[in-house]
């Protein structure tokens, strides 16, 4: 039975063999991500990356076919709506979008991204929505997409919301968009300022 008892030197080595083991997987997790390197931010006033561009919204009325960028897929729950607001508050309308977006205010500026996803009205008392979508970028500056989701709240000037995510260039990126609204024409047409701010990004190691 002596014989089958392990010294101490066969104990460490066995437990080297496994912190081996355990630094190979990781090394080949590293490989499995394209060789990236996670950066973290130190403060909110210092992003890995920060960009500001601009959305625009074009919502389909029923004879601007040619240029609608968004569509409601559903009704106003007009017995909800409550607000002061002469068209009430849209509670209940969902909304589906595939809109541009600039890196100039102008509309007719250069595009960056396309900007898909939703947003839906969820406030009985106050002009408000909640939003998710995805910027799909494809041009030479930047490749990939970015998740964005969260509360637009409305009455505020400028409103927070998640990006919880992202893909190629924004590779499993996280940050925050500062939303302000910056032009509106009725229900038909707005404009939204973008400042995003990424505090988690991969970086390529070359």
């Amino acid at each position: 039975m002596q014989g089958l008892s392990m010294n101490p030197s066969s104990k460490q080595l066995s437990s080297l063999s496994v912190v081996v083991a355990a630094v190979l997987l990781l090394g080949l997790a590293g490989v499995a991500h394209g060789g990236r390197r996670l950066i973290v931010s130190r403060s909110e006033d210092e992003p890995c990356k920060k960009m500001t561009v601009y959305y625009h919204d074009i919502l389909y009325s029923g004879n601007n076919t040619a240029n609608a960028t968004s569509a409601a897929v559903t009704k106003p729950a007009a017995a909800l709506s409550t607000s002061h607001w002469a068209n009430g508050t849209f509670f209940g309308l969902l909304v589906v979008f595939d809109d541009l977006v600039t890196e100039e205010q102008a509309l007719s500026s250069e595009p960056v991204a396309r900007a898909q996803g939703f947003y839906f009205y969820d406030k009985k008392e106050q002009y408000n929505a909640w939003m998710a979508f995805s910027l799909v970028f494809n041009s030479t500056a930047y490749t990939g997409t970015l998740n964005l989701m969260g509360a637009d709240l409305m009455y505020e000037k400028t409103r927070d919301i998640s990006v919880v995510g992202g893909t190629g260039d924004f590779f499993m990126s996280r940050g925050i968009a500062t939303l302000s609204l910056v032009a509106y024409e009725g229900t038909v047409y707005f404009r939204l300022k973008m400042d995003i701010k990424l505090y988690e990004c991969y970086v390529k190691d070359h």
